[in-house]
């Protein structure tokens, strides 16, 4: 048995938890010795097996929120599991033999069984309790039980967890959190404050089952600037005043809008949120110039332990680093429930600025108590922030970028050059490094970053920094001396001066979390703050760690490798698997000749590993003294009192698997006959590199902040173990040179152990002070706190069990989500991420929930209870709430496409035949499914003309009664529900209601193109083109239209056809009305997707053929998802040399375009899958009318099928949209809502157009296409009318296919 097997046998463990803590966890340690020693007896054998499968349903039903919900509702399922688990133990009672031990841990498994099952009535009576008690205070869809929602929020962006919530609280408002924590306090439940859950160190993770997560995300005010007299301050200053839910970014965005800047600016700012910096104390790159979190405060707001309002202002704020002021002084006020009656005066808290960081530090967060500050750096353990008040700075006039890339190999050489850079602009009164960042050569590597030089080499070190001055020359000669010192040090410049070559830049900094991505995303990460001076020295001592794991996983390869050849190598004996291969092993001196090359192999791996084990050995030993462990190369750079270790540092001295091992292992086993044994080898080497450890480092070099990462694979127990021990070397590292453990991310969790007693006493007394029972984050920050309880799951164990159950879909599955880093990013462009629509359908949430269904998938699969539908309606739940637009893959630092994995979710259900779809849905398909011309008209007239008619009766009636209004008029308690769940029969009401909120647009053409103009027949292939322009010159163009531009909107069509026959081109359509696949494969129908793409591309190649005679070699469409389906047809190999265009693309090229239009302001709205991937499309847009657009950001709601699918989540996205229309029209007309006729939506893909414009009643706001307002303004309003009849009268050519 294997080392890894014998560490988990207990199944269904897909966690970093060895038996071993699994058995405490349930048992307690005295059962794990007993366990062990009744193995050391031999007494325990089948008894062990049935012990580990009553832990292994425990284990997994107490981690996975799923398993638990559909025990909870379905009694039967609960009473089997309970039945199988007593039957179990009854076994090994029986089999104990009145051993005293085995029956003692019998019984502590029984009680534990016992526990289990008490648990679910339990927990059904005290959700009951808990709606009722927080429902006096917030909507209960606002009260989260389910297991999306607790499953989300079990984790931060380390993944280390400890309990599930007991519930997840959305509240809409700032006013409610007050009420939900007195809530909390009379059910037991203690309080974790959350915001965007980014966080390293697990500040939010639940340590304790009985826990509410408040989730603050709905708490989205955001203020505008105001310029403020503060307290003590004799002149405004600008503020901004921002709700605990707001994102950073938005912040900084604002301020930039204003021409200042927000200094707290953490690599996560696309989704930390204002309440999580306020309680870390964030940072980021700005904080060289302006400090953190704390630094910028001017107040906050915050709910205290006794469910009681408290504000803290900062008073004769520095308006820069606090720890500069002298004195520094806040006023603590104190209010009831209601948060307007003071209690009691006003408290003046008085500080010595010296004592918010360790002297010298630029950043320090390790000191929780902070002089009794409420709230900043306490990490939710006193309250709960729910409002903060931050001062804005003005950003220097001119600005430059620098770009510094360092090559060679001497660490030495390179890291000093921080330190020499700060000094030089510390000299220059008239500049300001306004931040300075580092990525080393790991994280080089990691984010796929481009050398700017021309080396043809990847740099050993990249320094970022923003210089600023208002004076331009001084900022040029700043960012030149920069350039300068570089060039000293081995190094190159670029300099950066434009706002887009600048933001190019810095893209590179924001994908530093793929660092982790080879180890299916989970690290360790460890900020720590050095000294300047010291950091040189802090990157050659975390080096040195690197050094020595890397010979240490090298050792290691040499020994397996060793012991493999000291085998019969059955790789030989076995079949030969291709021709030509001779059986070596199967003659006597074939065995003979094998055995000497083993031989052979085994004395070289002897020697090198004494080499190399010499050299790890005596890293500090004198190189001189060492000579016999060198070779050439490293006695060449030798130099007066190296030691080993500097060598290696140099790199002048090398352990080389590929030069000591790989290329005399292939020679001695060189030849086809025995491949068998390179291949093996080959694999060791793999097996054994992927537990291999290192450190890379990122820092805020500008204040020594360092970031130190290491990516483990969490199903590699002794690489985990290892790894926490770095960890220490790495925290004594940083104390020896005089740092402290964290600049920015905290301590929680995972830095409890390196906490200082003194530091851990004096938070402890503080805490006993303001929260005695622990109602906040119970158990954090205090003595026993830490990673002794925390696992975090691990995908790789999930995919090995996929593919031994034979599960390929759900492996695939795995796959696709294993790399998920949890950071984050995805959050700000996910339109299924609409925190006040009552929406929190991230791809990061989704991915955490993918990841537990797969697991209970997977579990089930083993029982005899088989497979719960329940866990099947979870899985349509997530996949119903995407709208397939791929916008996530773009932030994402790993490429995750969650519109992929949303596909291949309704793929596996639609498989499995668990897909839920509705009449409507399949309705809809069926019309574009069909090509026969006679249905799809009839469909038509009954669906579209018939339908939309209906709908907007409905609407109408609707409106009349007040069950839909305007954004513009929504109370907060009247925003869209939350959708979670797969709507039941007692759902169709309300589903009715949102299917109607919003009209269906009406005034579309009574036929299709087609139909107007007499090609409907298949069976032929028509050509369009205006015999008065075409010559042998003219442009041959092969136009698909898709269904939305000929079926359904059929005038984008026709606008597209006259626009080309106005251009001279020569069209050719299709033969008969064609759907290109997309909709099928997106809805889960591959098959039938993979079916319309192959019939239509062996259709095109049959007109290729047929028209062999024209020179295609422009294929046009006017539909996003048509784009990228036919992105897939392999178009250059049916139209030789051809590429693919949106018509507005070809227009542009062409040199059409308006002269602005008088009287209309247009807004463009530019779709998820927008069809223009030749060109920008803001800029085509921009071009085409000859006025600048502005774009329209967001989903429009439509997506397809998904609104009629399921208007209530429609209904939530589109909350966000209107959102953004009135903010539009307000920015063009000054008001929110336009007058009829004064503002156009402009875009270009047909379901968008619907989409738009369901919202013109509310906004006032027309939609239509670019190339429709084209033709009207270019061909003039009858342009229909003309463009048919001229085309009938001779314009059309109809080739017999």
């Amino acid at each position: 048995m294997s080392s890894t097997a014998r560490i988990r046998e207990i199944p269904y463990n897909y966690t970093s938890f060895s038996d071993r803590e699994i058995v405490i966890r349930f048992l307690g340690q005295e059962a794990w010795d007993t366990l062990n020693v009744l193995r050391g007896e031999r007494r325990t054998g089948i008894s062990a097996r049935m012990l580990f499968e009553v832990l292994g349903d425990l284990w997994v039903v107490r981690r996975n929120p799923y398993i638990q919900d559909d025990l909870l509702n379905t009694p039967k399922r609960l009473q089997a599991l309970v039945e199988d688990m007593h039957h179990r133990l009854d076994q090994i009672v029986a089999r104990a033999e009145g051993n005293q031990q085995a029956l003692a841990l019998a019984d502590k498994a029984r009680q534990a069984v016992r526990d289990f099952e008490a648990w679910f009535p339990a927990t059904k009576a005290k959700r009951k309790a808990a709606l009722k008690a927080f429902s006096r205070y917030t909507r209960e869809d606002n009260i989260r039980f389910d297991g999306l929602s607790r499953i989300s929020h079990v984790t931060d962006a380390t993944d280390w967890r400890v309990e599930i919530p007991f519930v997840v609280l959305t509240p809409d408002t700032e006013d409610e959190i007050v009420g939900l924590v007195q809530a909390c306090i009379e059910l037991g439940l203690t309080v974790i404050p959350r915001g965007g859950g980014t966080g390293y160190t697990g500040g939010a993770v639940p340590l304790t089952e009985d826990s509410a997560v408040i989730n603050t995300e709905k708490l989205e005010e955001l203020g505008t600037v105001e310029y403020k007299v503060l307290p003590g301050l004799d002149r405004p200053v600008p503020t901004v005043r921002a709700g605990a839910g707001v994102v950073t970014k938005r912040v900084s965005d604002l301020a930039v809008a204003h021409g200042l800047v927000f200094a707290v600016d953490p690599t996560s700012q696309e989704a930390s949120t204002i309440g999580g910096n306020v309680a870390m104390n964030a940072g980021g790159k700005k904080a060289v110039l302006w400090g953190t979190a704390l630094d910028n405060l001017a107040s906050w707001r915050m709910v205290t332990p006794d469910a009681e309002w408290l504000e803290v202002e900062r008073l004769d704020h520095n308006l820069g680093k606090i720890h500069d002021q002298e004195t520094v002084r806040f006023r603590v006020t104190r209010y009831g429930r209601d948060g307007k009656t003071v209690k009691g005066q006003p408290e003046i808290l008085t500080f010595p600025g010296r004592l918010f960081r360790k002297q010298g530090l630029g950043k320090d967060v390790t000191d929780k108590f902070l002089g009794g500050l409420p709230g900043v750096q306490k990490e939710g353990c006193d309250g709960l922030i729910t409002s903060a008040t931050f001062i804005l700075h003005k950003m220097p006039q001119h600005m430059r970028t620098v770009c510094l890339e360092f090559y060679g190999s001497d660490l030495r050489e390179a890291v000093p050059a921080i330190v020499e850079i700060i000094d030089d602009l510390k000299a220059d009164p008239e500049v300001k490094l306004c931040g300075l960042e580092h990525l080393d050569e790991r994280y080089v590597r990691a984010v796929g970053y481009t050398p700017k030089g021309a080396r043809g080499e990847r740099p050993k070190m990249v320094l970022l920094a923003d210089v600023g001055s208002d004076n331009e020359d001084a900022c040029a000669a700043a960012a030149s001396r920069m350039v300068r010192i570089a060039n000293k040090r081995n190094g190159e410049g670029f300099i950066a001066v434009s706002p887009e070559a600048r933001k190019t830049f810095w893209l590179d900094r924001s994908r530093t979390a793929a660092i982790s991505r080879h180890t299916n995303a989970f690290k360790i990460n460890e900020d720590v703050v050095i000294p300047l001076d010291k950091l040189a020295e802090y990157s050659e001592g975390v080096e040195r760690i690197n050094i020595k794991q890397s010979i240490k996983n090298k050792l290691r390869l040499a020994r397996e490798i060793r012991a493999y050849l000291q085998t019969d190598l059955p790789e030989l004996q076995q079949r030969l698997d291709y021709q030509g291969r001779a059986d070596l092993k199967g003659t006597g001196e074939g065995s003979n000749i094998v055995l000497t090359k083993q031989q052979a192999g085994i004395e070289l791996l002897n020697r090198v590993e004494a080499r190399w084990q010499g050299i790890l050995d005596n890293l500090d030993g004198s190189a001189f003294e060492f000579d016999h462990l060198l070779d050439d190369a490293a006695r060449a750079d030798r130099r007066e009192g190296d030691t080993l270790i500097q060598l290696l540092l140099r790199r002048s001295l090398r352990i080389s698997w590929k030069t000591d091992i790989q290329r005399p292992i292939r020679d001695l086993f060189e030849g086809q006959d025995l491949e068998p044994v390179r291949k093996k080898i080959d694999e060791i080497h793999k097996q054994v590199l992927s537990s291999r450890l290192f450190v890379a480092l990122h820092m805020h070099a500008g204040d020594g902040n360092v970031h130190t990462n290491i990516p483990v694979n969490s199903n590699d127990y002794a690489m985990m173990q290892e790894a926490e021990r770095i960890v220490d070397e790495i925290m004594e590292l940083a104390r020896r040179l005089d740092g402290v453990i964290s600049g920015e991310h905290g301590i929680g969790i995972t830095k409890m152990q390196y906490l200082d007693k003194e530091v851990v006493e004096n938070f402890t007394q503080y805490k006993l002070k303001v929260d005695p029972h622990n109602r906040f984050n119970k158990g954090k920050l205090l003595a026993g706190s830490g990673l002794a309880n925390a696992y975090t799951p691990s995908l790789r164990l999930v995919q090995q069990e996929a593919l031994i159950l034979e599960q390929s879909e759900l492996g695939a599955l795995n796959d696709d989500i294993k790399n998920c880093l949890r950071c984050g990013k995805c959050k700000p462009v996910c339109s299924t991420h609409v925190p006040r629509a009552n929406l929190l359908y991230s791809p990061r949430n989704k991915i955490l929930a993918t990841g537990l269904m797969i697991e209970a998938f997977l579990y089930e699969e083993q029982t005899r209870r088989g497979i719960s539908l329940h866990h099947w309606e979870e899985m349509n739940d997530v996949a119903d709430h995407c709208t397939i637009c791929h916008r996530c893959v773009n932030p994402c630092p790993v490429k995750i496409d969650f519109g992929d994995v949303t596909v291949r979710m309704r793929t596996i259900l639609a498989e499995r035949g668990q897909r839920n779809t509705k009449p409507q849905t399949a309705a809809a398909m069926a019309f574009l499914n069909v090509k026969d011309a006679t249905a799809i008209n009839a469909m038509r007239k009954g669906m579209i003309e018939g339908g939309y008619a209906a709908q907007r009766v409905g609407h109408t009636l609707a409106k009349a009664v007040g069950l839909t209004k305007p954004k513009v008029e929504l109370k907060v308690s009247e925003r869209p529900r939350n959708t979670t769940g797969t709507p039941r029969l007692k759902d169709i009401p309300v589903q009715v209601v949102h299917f109607v909120k919003k009209p269906m647009p009406k005034g579309l053409p009574s036929q299709t193109a087609r139909k107007m103009l007499g090609l409907e027949d298949s069976k032929t292939v028509p050509i369009i083109r205006d015999p008065n322009k075409v010559n042998e010159h003219s442009d041959a163009v092969f136009y698909f239209p898709g269904c939305g531009s000929e079926r359904l909107f059929s005038q984008i069509g026709l606008a597209t056809m006259a626009m080309l026959y106005e251009a001279g081109a020569q069209t050719v359509l299709p033969p008969g009305y064609l759907c290109c696949g997309y909709p099928q494969t997106a809805n889960g129908d591959a098959a039938k997707g993979q079916q319309i793409t192959t019939e239509n591309r062996v259709l095109f190649h049959r007109v290729a053929t047929t028209l062999n005679y024209m020179d295609i070699k422009t294929v046009i469409v006017s539909c996003g998802t048509c784009m990228d389906q036919l992105l897939k047809y392999q178009f250059e190999q049916i139209f030789p040399g051809c590429r693919l265009l949106d018509i507005h693309e070809y227009l542009l090229e062409k040199g059409y375009k308006l002269d602005g239009v008088d009287g209309v302001q247009y807004m463009y709205h530019d779709p998820c899958h927008t069809p223009m991937k030749t060109y920008k499309a803001q800029d085509v847009v921009n071009k085409l009318m000859g006025q600048k657009v502005d774009l329209n950001d967001r989903c429009c709601g439509e997506a397809g099928t998904f609104a009629v699918s399921r208007p209530d989540i429609a209904t939530q996205v589109r909350f966000r949209k209107e959102e953004e229309i009135n903010k539009g029209v307000e920015k063009l007309t000054g008001k929110p809502v336009a007058e009829k006729g004064k503002v156009k939506m402009l875009t270009s893909c047909p379901a968008c157009l619907q989409g738009l414009s369901r919202y013109r009643d509310d906004t006032g706001v027309e939609a239509d296409y670019i190339v429709i307002e084209m033709a009207n303004k270019l061909l003039g309003e009858d342009w229909q009318k003309k463009f048919i009849e001229k085309a009938r009268q001779g314009g059309i050519e109809k080739v017999l296919l």
